[in-house]
């Protein structure tokens, strides 16, 4: 593995943090409070091209390596303090087009990527239900063929940008009696007859990117937007979710490092009885683990996308990363505060909400619990 980087690939890490840094920004502080999700600001992410960074030239993306896709979500989260923009942005990579993209048809492709890269289109990608959060493929969900149609029944829950998608991929099972291996993947239309899209929940953290619940009722679906095969289902969902695990917290990682940027400058300027309070050990030895964490998590989520890249196995890297990052943003999250005191607990200065944030990465994607068993399966335990 070499890591090291061209003048170009620098080149573009450098613009997508100025991008992220003048374009993405707008008043976060209200937008968390009043949970508002900015599809300008969506927009102008696909028209800067975020969303194609990891999408072959062929379908119209960028065609970087995984390793440089990272890194460019790295700078933009570095840049841009809306944490919940940055990961609906993340979850539409690696969940809904890696889906898509491996999983879809050529007509597939050509009819739902195109609005997916331009900003014009969000899908909701339906799993988790009441009954089914870390039993994933416990759902109740069903699709019964008829004809040339299946008929979805189905009621999830926690579904990203489940309120305002413009279609939604809605796992469901085809055959009860097989198990995972009876479950199916469809694209619905948002505007299907009997698929309702229920109001924004509100939530701690990630308020800018809504969350809630999805319903269809008899939705009948044509069997051309089957995604993949019959019973293909749990494969669809364990191959996109180990993109979205291995890659999703990448703009964690430069929120980190503006967070000890933002903690260096406010311990050197910041006195107390005449002497900076970097000085103290209490502190610069919380901003010392703050670089650790930073450069260990960064190793390790490099590695792992290298892994993917090359198309090797990495599910134990997968569930390395997601709970490590998870756990190291949470916890810079909380030195940040304990560092700046009552200005880090205060809502205006946005040192708070990264910690509200950053909760979440210990439970979406899979918690941190979930992916502790993995790792410790794999062991041999």
């Amino acid at each position: 593995m070499d890591f090291s980087w061209t003048e170009e690939q620098n080149a573009l890490v450098e613009d997508a943090r100025r991008f992220a840094r003048e374009e993405l920004g707008g008043d976060v502080v209200a937008r968390d409070a009043a949970g508002t999700f900015d599809r300008t600001l969506w927009k102008r992410a696909a028209e800067y091209g975020v969303l194609g960074w990891a999408v072959p030239k062929e379908h119209g993306g960028s065609g970087h390596d995984l390793v440089t896709a990272v890194r460019l979500l790295e700078a933009l989260g570095e840049g841009c303090r809306d944490n919940g923009l940055t990961f609906g942005l993340g979850a539409q990579m690696w969940g809904v087009q890696t889906a898509l993209l491996h999983f879809g048809t050529p007509e597939q492709i050509e009819r739902f990527l195109p609005p997916s890269l331009a900003g014009d289109s969000l899908t909701a990608y339906c799993m988790t239900e009441e009954g089914s959060g870390s039993d994933a493929f416990g759902l109740a969900a069903t699709a019964v063929r008829e004809g040339g149609e299946y008929v979805l029944n189905a009621d999830k829950v926690l579904i990203t940008f489940g309120p305002v998608a413009d279609a939604a991929i809605v796992f469901a099972k085809t055959n009860p009696d097989a198990g995972r291996w009876g479950i199916s993947a469809f694209l619905v239309d948002a505007s299907a007859p009997g698929y309702t899209a229920h109001p924004v929940e509100a939530k701690m953290g990630l308020r800018t990117v809504p969350f809630g619940r999805v319903t269809l009722e008899d939705v009948r679906v044509p069997a051309d937007q089957l995604l993949g095969k019959e019973g293909a289902g749990a494969s669809l969902f364990t191959f996109s979710q180990g993109w979205e695990r291995s890659l999703v917290l990448a703009p964690q990682l430069g929120a980190m490092q503006r967070q000890i940027d933002e903690c260096v400058k406010f311990a050197r300027t910041r006195k107390r009885a005449g002497t900076s309070i970097g000085k103290h050990q209490a502190v610069s030895h919380r901003i010392a683990d703050m670089k650790l964490r930073l450069e260990t998590g960064r190793l390790l989520l490099y590695k792992t996308a290298w892994l993917q890249q090359k198309g090797l196995p990495n599910l134990m890297e997968a569930a390395l990363t997601k709970t490590y990052l998870g756990e190291c943003f949470r916890d810079s999250a909380l030195a940040a505060i304990a560092i700046h005191g009552g200005d880090g607990y205060r809502t205006k200065a946005g040192i708070e909400r990264d910690l509200r944030d950053a909760i979440g990465g210990l439970i979406y994607g899979g918690t941190t619990d979930i992916q502790r068993n993995i790792v410790a399966g794999l062991l041999g335990l």
